[in-house]
């Protein structure tokens, strides 16, 4: 999903996928930190030819490399707690959207506003146009404001299906007869696309999710336009 020959992730589009993105490199740092010191130690081992026969036990060394690994799984385990509970947190939000995953397609309702409702389905190679991008383009596309919460009801009419969008740092399985909740903030506008997650069938590869965010006034005339 990442720009061509890009091995990074994808630009975020929302204040959690920052902190994600945060995270990640908090993370690697350690581990990178952690891997340099036991490579040198061990390259340090393998070359050393001295040896201390008077050493019995070394319970001072054992303290210490029980104590430091424990002080770096907290500095990894605070970070991440404080995230899992700023991504559980909804709080007041403007717009609800609901998304049910279908083989192989997903229909979406904006229930706030009069019951909008349409189904997504990709565009075939054979219907695209110039400006259309290939697999990942839909017909219907998700409009929604940035700067605005935005909450997301997410079940499925079949089987587990996975609604993702990984610039949004948003990923929820959509389970029949099941559901999910989550929510999310876009802070600038522009498209941002996603795919099923979940293997659900021959099509899997065929059901993109693309949103189109815009600003409040051009997404309230939308709404209007399509009533």
């Amino acid at each position: 999903m990442a720009t061509w020959s890009n091995l990074n992730l994808q630009d975020s589009t929302s204040p959690l996928m920052e902190q994600l993105i945060y995270f990640h490199d908090h993370s690697l740092l350690i581990l990178i930190l952690i891997t340099v010191l036991v490579s040198y130690l061990m390259i340090m081992l393998f070359f050393n030819s001295f040896t201390n026969r008077f050493l019995l036990s070394g319970q001072t060394i054992e303290i210490i490399w029980t104590i430091i690994p424990a002080i770096i799984l907290m500095f990894i385990a605070l970070p991440s707690l404080r995230l899992l509970y700023l991504l559980d947190e909804i709080s007041s939000p403007l717009i609800t959207l609901k998304t049910i995953g279908h083989q192989w397609y997903w229909s979406y309702e904006y229930s706030d506003f009069n019951s909008i409702e349409f189904d997504s389905y990709m565009i075939p190679v054979n219907e695209m146009k110039l400006n259309n991008f290939r697999l990942l383009d839909v017909d219907n596309r998700i409009i929604l404001p940035f700067n605005t919460k935005i909450r997301i009801l997410i079940s499925a009419a079949d089987v587990i299906h996975s609604w993702t969008i990984p610039s949004l740092g948003v990923k929820v399985d959509g389970t029949p007869g099941r559901l999910n909740q989550t929510n999310f903030l876009i802070n600038r506008p522009g498209l941002f696309f996603g795919q099923c997650s979940e293997i659900c069938g021959a099509n899997h590869s065929f059901m993109p999710i693309v949103i189109e965010s815009v600003k409040l006034n051009y997404f309230i005339n939308w709404i209007k336009n399509f009533s």
